[in-house]
Order: structure tokens, then C-alpha cells, then sequence
């Protein structure tokens, strides 16, 4: 073949062959995690003022940071640095009806939004300076998931949004482990909640780190840590500021913008801790209102699970699809709001509760006074003083039983353990792998010994006791709410079965974020929602953490 024959049929199929090259998206790689020396790093913290952060370790012992990556690799292989840069704006710090509304104009899909999330754990996660150890397991099918919800259609506010989900609620295809060595391949099914929120189109991105067992295992240990997830720590300050616990993952996750939502489970203010301490909104629920089914229990008379999230719409969002109660999304604004409505006090009458042994903390009488301003009547008392004696035993009588149901109704075939008695002679075997701060409340329940009468006669007192806590302000003085700060009265709300609502009420430098709780009546959580809402509004005092911005 001559010179003038190569040209016309060989040039034409280089330059294709040249530009398609030009054209294809450079592939992202995640770069192998490699453990480092942290002994200098725990060494520095042993002279926090704080016991329970004097960390004995940073990073899990039990899992392998670069399995999680294995399952994540693929799906962002595809998704550059740059694509993430330019969606950074449409994304970050948003909430869900505005995430929705970029994906309406189209300036924004399912699948780019849930790639822009899971390459953001990665380009934390994966940094030794910068890591929160928030993410236990990653959703293996996540994008797949969302590129359908492309080419589908959904009604409800949740659809398509990414949601991180605390590791002792039941997700098909990922462990579920309360962070626990014993149950580090516990595959079961979806929990209640999941299969709501499934069904009204929200995506499980993944499971978040907690506090071993909700924070029930030892005596004196750090909020945040387990031995399958390692430390958690503070977006806020990392090894500075505690996280809270026991859903300390969901906080953090949801504070470093992981998802567009998260889940946590309550006992006694494993919300309402961390969610105050990653300046965010959570409620926890009054008992019985969401369905426990798959969730490891802690104690069945207290548990609850519910949302954290970065404003209070969004925790509206997500217990309308828990729920399947559409009411909640009530609060969600409206374009179409007359001048009349835009002009009425948001709180006009309602009456506000103030503990006057808080009134000391001036973020705290702050927030009374701006209550007063939207048209709310506040009203000082001084609390009753109630005892909460056998609040542990109360615990430990449940979990005994509860954990051994659990165990045998949902725990996966290849999961041996039957009892307390069971896992602690599970962690014997290692222990300075499986529980290096111990599990002293563990050992102390596996020989509890409590008929079902004399737990029903500690049930029965304690929530006596903390209903008469609330209840005796309420009623005299004819109170709607009882105001108080971030979990300091959790203990009594759990007692009570009183919901609560938590809202960022600022920061302060020894302690990092701190929030104003909300407290109700049970069943009241629309009225905290449209309260939470309207002080949200009004105060708008949320920053990203400036390491994660």
C-alpha cells in the first residue's frame, strides 16, 4: 500500500483512537491505608481534663480500614477530584429540599450526589491528620441505587438522598455490630425503619461507628469507641471536644457532611449527646412511636430510635419515612405564604419552662429571651428534686433479656453467642484487642439475678419519678415545653418517655458545640419540630466544622 493510501485509511483511525484517549475521565484511586505509629498521639491526650478522653487507642485493632475502600473503590472509580470541587456548592452544608432542588433543574443527579458523599469519607477518612473514624461499613450498591432513582420518579423529600445509619440497626448486606468484636459478621435483615425509609426511596449509604454496646459495656471509657470502628472523633476539634455518645458515629458523620441525613438510637441521651456536641438537630422520640424490630436493643423500656441531622426539616423529612406519616413534612416551608402568615410570631402563647439552676450558662438565658421575642412566654421554676435510684439496674435487667431475644430472633446463623454470660467469656479471650477499657457493666449483669417483679417494681418507680420531674413544673405552671441544654436531663426524659428535640444554640471554647433541648409531652414530636423549626429560623447559629468546610 502507498504513502497516499495509508494516510486516507490509517490517519482517520489514530485521531479517533487519539481523541477518544483525550476524552476519557481520568480514574480515581483510592490510595491504601496504612496504619500508623499513634503512640505519641494517645501520649499527648493522657493529660486531657477529661478521664474518659485519655484514649488507649485511635485505631480499630479489629478491622481493616482498606476493606472498606475495596467496596467504595469502584464505585467512584469514575469520579474525579474536579467533578467533586464543582458539586461542592450544590452539596455541602445543604439540606435535603435543596439537594432535591438542584436535582429537579437538573444541575445535580442521585448518583453524582451519592459519588460527591462517598469520595468526601474517602478524602477524610483515609487522612491520618484529618480522619474522624465515623464509617464502619459502606453500602456496596450505593450508586447502583442511585442511578436508578435516576431513571425512576419518587414524591416523597427523601427520595434518592444518601442516609448513614448507626451499626446496631439492621441493614441488609452490611454488619450489624454495636461496634462489638462478637458481632463483627453479623448479617441480618433490614430493621423496621430501614424498610420504610427503603420504601419511600432513600438510600442506605452506609453504617456509622458508636460507642460499644450504646455505650453499656464498661465503667470509665471514651464516648465514640468501639473495637470494630476504633475512636471516634470530634469534627469540631478532633481529641479535643468529645463526640457524645452512643450514636457518636451519626453525629460526627452528619457534622463532617458524610450524608444527607443519619440515624442514631436513644436510651438515655445517646441522641441529644452527640447531637449537641456536632452542633445538630435530633430528636429522640417518644417510645413505641417508631418500630424497634432488628435494632440491638439496649433496654427495651427506654430505646428509641431517631434522626440526626443538620437542620430540623430534615429531621422532619426523615421521620415522615420512618413513620410513613406524612404530617411531619408539615414543617417544611412553603412558597406560598400569605404576608398575614410571614408576620405572625412563629411561637405566639406557647409557654416555656426554665430550669433556674441552668440560668448560670448565658447561652442558656439567652435562648429564653429569644424564645420571649418570637412570641413565646417564658417561665422560671426551680426543679423538683427526684430520685433516680435503680436507673442502672433498670438498664441491666432489660439488656439482660432484651439482648438474649435479640440474639436468638435476629442475629445471623454463624453468630454463637446466646447471653451476657456468653460474650464476656467471648472477650476473655483477648481482651486487649476486644475490650481494652473493659466490661465491668457486662460482667456485673451476666450474674444479675432479677425476677420479672422486681424489674417491673424499678420500672415502675423510675418512671414515676422522672414524669413527677417534668410534670410537676408543667402542670404548675401551665407549660408546653421544658427548656434545657444539649443531654443534661436526658436520664430524666428517658425515665419520663418525654420526647426531646435539640437545636444548636452556639459554641463555647471549653466544650466545644452545645445545643438548647426541647422537652414535650409523649407524642408531642410535630409541636417540637414546628418549635425547632421557628428557634432554627430565628437563630441560624450553625457553622461547619472548619476543618471540614
Amino acid at each position: 500500500m502507498n504513502l497516499q493510501l495509508m494516510r486516507k485509511f490509517y490517519l482517520p483511525l489514530v485521531i479517533l483512537f487519539m481523541l477518544t484517549a483525550c476524552n476519557q475521565t481520568p480514574k480515581t484511586v483510592i490510595e491504601p491505608w496504612v496504619p500508623y505509629d499513634q503512640s505519641q498521639e494517645i501520649e499527648d491526650n493522657q493529660t486531657h481534663e477529661l478521664i474518659r478522653m485519655r484514649y488507649k487507642l485511635i485505631q480499630s485493632r479489629v478491622a481493616d480500614k482498606n476493606e472498606l475502600w475495596k467496596v467504595v473503590q469502584p464505585q467512584i472509580s469514575n469520579f474525579p477530584e474536579e467533578e467533586y470541587e464543582r458539586l461542592k456548592p450544590l452539596i455541602l452544608g445543604q439540606d435535603i429540599p435543596t439537594l432535591q432542588s438542584h436535582i429537579r433543574i437538573g444541575d445535580l443527579t442521585y448518583e453524582k450526589l451519592t459519588q460527591w458523599y462517598l469520595y468526601r469519607i474517602v478524602k477524610y477518612e483515609n487522612d491520618k491528620g484529618k480522619m474522624l473514624n465515623a464509617i464502619i461499613a459502606i453500602n456496596p450498591n450505593a450508586v447502583k441505587e442511585a442511578r436508578a432513582k435516576d431513571k425512576a420518579s419518587g414524591s416523597h423529600p427523601i427520595y434518592g438522598m444518601p442516609i448513614l445509619v448507626k451499626d446496631n440497626i439492621g441493614v441488609a448486606g452490611m454488619p450489624t455490630t454495636a461496634g462489638a468484636h462478637v458481632l463483627q459478621n453479623n448479617i441480618t435483615e433490614d430493621a423496621a425503619i430501614i424498610t420504610n425509609i427503603k420504601a419511600h426511596g432513600g438510600i442506605i449509604l452506609g453504617k456509622t461507628n458508636l460507642t460499644e454496646w450504646a455505650n453499656y459495656i464498661f465503667d470509665i471509657g471514651p464516648n465514640g469507641y468501639s473495637a470494630v470502628g476504633g475512636q471516634t472523633l470530634n469534627a469540631y476539634g478532633r481529641k479535643i471536644y468529645d463526640t457524645g455518645g452512643s450514636s457518636s458515629g451519626s453525629g460526627v458523620a452528619m457534622a463532617a457532611s458524610y450524608a444527607a441525613a443519619t440515624l442514631g438510637t436513644e436510651t438515655s441521651g445517646s441522641i441529644l449527646s452527640p447531637s449537641g456536641r456536632s452542633s445538630l438537630a435530633g430528636l429522640k422520640p417518644t417510645v413505641g412511636l417508631l418500630d424497634r424490630s432488628g435494632i440491638i436493643p439496649l433496654a427495651s423500656t427506654l430505646d428509641t430510635p431517631g434522626p440526626i441531622t443538620g437542620c430540623v426539616v430534615d429531621n422532619a423529612i426523615v421521620m415522615a419515612a420512618m413513620t410513613d406519616d406524612a404530617r411531619y413534612l408539615e414543617i417544611i416551608p412553603q412558597a406560598d405564604r400569605t404576608a398575614a402568615e410571614a408576620e405572625q410570631l412563629p411561637l405566639e402563647g406557647l409557654r416555656f419552662g426554665v430550669n433556674k439552676s441552668m440560668l448560670g450558662n448565658p447561652l442558656y438565658k439567652a435562648q429564653a429571651e429569644i424564645l420571649t421575642a418570637l412570641g413565646g412566654v417564658t417561665v422560671v421554676f426551680d426543679p423538683v428534686s427526684v430520685s433516680m435510684q435503680g436507673f442502672g439496674t433498670l438498664l441491666s435487667g432489660d439488656m439482660k433479656k432484651d439482648l438474649a431475644n435479640y440474639l436468638m430472633e435476629y442475629a445471623s446463623e454463624n453468630i454463637t453467642v446466646r447471653s451476657i454470660a456468653d460474650i464476656v467469656e467471648h472477650n476473655n479471650r483477648e481482651p486487649e484487642v476486644r475490650v481494652p477499657y473493659g466490661q465491668e457493666t457486662f460482667e456485673r449483669m451476666a450474674v444479675l439475678e432479677l425476677t420479672e417483679e422486681e424489674l417491673n417494681e424499678v420500672r415502675t418507680k423510675i418512671q414515676s419519678e422522672g414524669r413527677r420531674y417534668f410534670e410537676t413544673p408543667m402542670d404548675q405552671y401551665q407549660l408546653d415545653i421544658i427548656l434545657s441544654i444539649d443531654n443534661l436531663e436526658a436520664s430524666y426524659a428517658a425515665a419520663a418517655n418525654f420526647p426531646c428535640m435539640i437545636v444548636p444554640m452556639g459554641y463555647t471554647e471549653k466544650n466545644g458545640p452545645t445545643g438548647l433541648t426541647f422537652v414535650a409531652r409523649p407524642f408531642e414530636e410535630l409541636k417540637l419540630l414546628k418549635i425547632g423549626y421557628a428557634f432554627e429560623q430565628a437563630t441560624r447559629v450553625r457553622q461547619l466544622p472548619a476543618a471540614y468546610r
